[in-house]
């Protein structure tokens, strides 16, 4: 199954697989598993972080994979993300040495910041004062995007991009870069399809990563009362009609963009059908009808960290 990935090409001309296995919410001791059940039938993209608080199990997945012959590194694409605490400078490489140490490598394949947000420098994920409010810091990212190109000349990430930030970030980031930008990843489905900022990236030669795009149904904090793109009605029309799930229209909406596409699953049977949606194709009607449900709607906008107070937050009103 491994033959029927398809690539995208990085800036440096390095090739990206389209389709990987995202780990945000995957808990350790399901992760390790996932991660080699994917690889095993196909997968050569892992998408991590630190906040995930798992690159230990991920790392132990991938050893497992090379271990057993049934990969080389350099067959594998990795993906891992600094955290909001790190963004100061003199933090960033030693932030992700210790994401390396984790997953057990020598380099990852793409370093992106998290979010725009600094927090409060310090061992604590998401730090809050004696009152509980959080604690967070005024490092500007684009010092820690420029902190980051050090490590590409280093050999420890091979490229580097940014996760979460609007297009005027990210056009801060590509004035002051030495490196360009080589991905931007976002949350997008069809009830967030971010059309603006798809086609801007296109033309500045940046790949775009969809998380999220099942619209994260799982996700800890999601209401009774939220939209979700799974149960939506054209979904489960174009999917019946078809003959697919409707994870698999969700998926291949985003892959038929040109965009990565990493669904999160920790359940064998998902994570094989899911490599599916590399097989077929929408029809230019049913791409148009995904595209009309878009609603601008965030399941990841992270209001209850109220990140609309911090002056870096990407989803202020313009």
């Amino acid at each position: 199954m491994a033959a029927n990935n398809k690539f995208v090409k990085l800036p440096s001309g390095a090739e990206m697989p389209i389709f990987g296995l995202g780990t945000w919410k995957s808990k350790p001791g399901e992760v390790t598993a996932a991660v080699k059940h994917a690889i095993s039938v196909g997968y050569r993209h892992i998408d991590g972080a630190c906040c995930y608080q798992n690159e230990q199990e991920v790392g132990a997945g991938i050893k497992a994979k090379i271990d057993d012959g049934t990969v080389k590194r350099e067959d594998l694409f990795v993906t891992t993300k600094i955290w909001n605490v790190d963004h100061h400078p003199d933090d960033v490489e030693a932030a992700c040495q210790k994401s390396l140490d984790l997953l057990g490598l020598n380099y990852v394949d793409l370093y992106l910041i998290h979010w725009p947000m600094a927090y409060k420098r310090g061992k604590e994920l998401f730090p809050k004062d004696a009152d509980g409010k959080w604690q967070f810091a005024d490092t500007d990212y684009v010092d820690t995007y420029k902190a980051m190109e050090k490590l590409v000349a280093s050999g420890k990430c091979k490229a580097i991009g940014m996760s979460n930030f609007n297009k005027q970030q990210l056009e801060r980031v590509m004035k002051a870069a030495s490196i360009p930008v080589a991905n931007l990843q976002i949350e997008m489905h069809p009830y967030l399809t971010q059309n603006d900022l798809v086609d801007f990236c296109k033309s500045k030669n940046i790949v775009i990563t969809a998380y999220s795009p099942l619209g994260s149904p799982d996700r800890p904090w999601i209401k009774e009362e939220d939209p979700r793109p799974l149960e939506d009605p054209v979904v489960k029309d174009i999917a019946a009609k078809k003959g697919k799930s409707a994870a698999h229209i969700l998926i291949r909406f985003a892959l038929q963009r040109g965009v990565v596409c990493i669904p999160k699953s920790v359940t064998p049977s998902r994570i094989e059908s899911n490599f599916e949606s590399l097989n077929f194709e929408l029809n230019p009607e049913e791409m148009k009808r995904l595209m009309a449900l878009n609603r601008d709607y965030r399941g990841v906008a992270l209001t209850w960290i109220n990140h609309k107070d911090h002056p870096w937050c990407p989803y202020k009103p313009e």
